[in-house]
């Protein structure tokens, strides 16, 4: 009854319309605010391993108001509707879905997502996870408990070593039931994958795709200062497993307190009706997880030894859904045939272009305010600009509070790790330096805003594909998230202004 009265009393609205009406605020943002720019130059570092690595940023004192002929600033307004090519109202959807390329946002991070979950459709269709499950299960009768922590470090260390994050959106695939069977919720297996690996990624000392890129463009030694780094690393996992430990203990109790109970459906059924057929758990199931395995540590091995991302990183998650149809085949799993790899391929991937289309819309939100390209006549440049601006001046320690809040927002519009740091990064070291905050505090501020909020802003690909295998939507994601959120940035405050006052070098 009180489910009921739960459900009558909070309708949450959908991630489509949110993005909607974001869209349309940031549009008539663009008839408020003129468009500026800056000119860029090409920064020069040495990484971790002590290669010449270069970055393309800004030049903070060269941003400028563009002007008309008359003199007036130039205040673009996007109309509903721009033909050719054009960003208007109505043309961000497909604008947005086809922006960027292989690399990144958002295309390359859409057909990431959907040959992920081509590829674990294929491996769902051999049986092979629900076998496995429950063989585990019956193994850890008591103590399944401890696969909280355990997960829940393991993912916080790739997020801090290798920049973990949209390789959580597999490990989900696999975990999310598993803590459904074990009695638990889907936000379970979230925080144990994508959050935990949020959490290494924005306290890290060693990540080669957000700090040390920061840390080059600031002009500061390369994975310098990592003891302060380890110490919030270590007290924000321990905190996340605590939180994650003690919610996990109440879901538990009291499943219907979930705002994923109905949702949680979707999987439940599915491992009852395998506990009815009683799956029996054997050689073709072993090899089919450990093809899983064995795949995990191929990606692991390329992202850390040759940087492999997304393009690798699909395919190779690819291949491991193609191994997996081919024993399924031979050990006749599920009396698999060729026809059902084709057929779970395609449902593997529609079941997640929900999360697909949700990138592309968001992406969408950037592009009316200009895009992310910061030689070229935008909003968000005005916004970036008079930001830094405001800053200057304050005490040291209120600014670099400023700082951690505004990459906390503006991460918001750029969730890339690396990009942020060539937007931001050379803006707020020269500002860091006239305020008396250490640039190593800047860069501090830069990967706790940019790192916590990637766990709950609706542009993260890598959280909207999580959540998509999840089957849980963004509203009542933030609904559950807010809270922790305000957590994290109360603490990183903390450790933020802690570095001013100790003079973090």
């Amino acid at each position: 009854m009180s489910n009921e009265k739960n459900k009558k009393g909070f309708k949450t609205t959908d991630t489509y319309v949110i993005i909607f009406f974001v869209i349309v605020l940031a549009a008539l943002l663009t008839y408020i605010i003129p468009v500026g720019q800056f000119d860029t130059h090409d920064v020069e570092y040495e990484d971790a391993q002590g290669k010449e690595q270069t970055r393309t940023v800004l030049i903070p004192e060269s941003f400028e108001v563009v002007k008309n002929e008359q003199g007036d600033s130039v205040r673009e307004g996007v109309r509903l509707f721009e033909p050719y090519g054009g960003v208007g109202i109505f043309n961000y959807a497909f604008e947005g879905l086809v922006s960027g390329n292989k690399w990144g946002s958002a295309v390359g991070v859409a057909a990431f997502i959907l040959i992920i979950g081509g590829a674990f459709g294929i491996i769902l269709k051999t049986g092979a996870v629900e076998a496995g499950i429950l063989a585990l299960i019956k193994k850890t009768q008591g103590a399944e408990i401890l696969i909280i922590p355990i997960m829940f470090f393991l993912f916080s260390l790739g997020g801090a070593v290798f920049g973990m994050g949209e390789e959580a959106i597999a490990f989900a695939m696999i975990l999310v039931p598993l803590v459904i069977a074990m009695g638990y919720d889907s936000i379970v297996g979230i925080l144990i994958t994508y959050v935990a690996t949020q959490i290494g990624f924005a306290t890290s000392w060693m990540n080669p795709f957000s700090i040390a890129i920061a840390q080059g463009v600031a002009g500061i030694p390369v994975l310098s200062g990592a003891g302060y780094r380890i110490l919030m690393w270590v007290v924000f996992t321990i905190l996340g497993i605590v939180f994650t430990w003690l919610y996990a203990a109440k879901v538990k109790k009291d499943p219907t307190s979930s705002v994923a109970y109905e949702s949680d459906s979707f999987f439940r059924d599915d491992i009852e009706h395998s506990k009815e057929v009683n799956v029996q758990f054997g050689v073709g199931h072993i090899l089919v997880l450990l093809t899983i395995f064995m795949g995990v540590i191929w990606v692991i091995w390329g992202v850390i030894v040759h940087q492999y991302y997304i393009p690798e990183i699909a395919s190779q998650f690819f291949v491991m859904g193609i191994v997996a149809g081919i024993i399924g085949i031979i050990f006749k799993l599920e009396n698999m045939t060729m026809n059902d790899m084709a057929v779970s391929f395609r449902n593997g991937a529609k079941d997640l272009l929900d999360a697909a289309l949700v990138v592309g819309m968001a992406k969408g939100i950037v592009l009316i305010l200009g895009g992310d390209d910061v030689s070229h006549p935008t909003v968000l440049n005005t916004l970036l600009f008079h930001t830094g601006q405001t800053l200057n001046g304050m005490p040291a320690a209120i600014c670099a509070w400023l700082m951690f809040l505004f990459q906390s927002v503006f991460n918001f519009f750029v969730v890339s790790g690396s990009g942020q740091a060539a937007l931001t990064i050379p803006l707020m070291a020269p500002l860091a330096d006239i305020v008396g905050v250490t640039r190593q505090v800047g860069v501090v501020a830069f990967q706790l805003g940019d790192g916590f909020t990637n766990i709950i802003v609706p542009t993260s690909g890598a959280l909207i594909g999580t959540l998509g295998v999840a089957k849980l939507n963004w509203s009542k994601w933030f609904k559950f998230q807010f809270k922790y959120q305000i957590g994290l940035f109360l603490l990183g405050s903390v450790f933020v202004i802690l570095g001013v006052l100790i003079g973090y070098q």
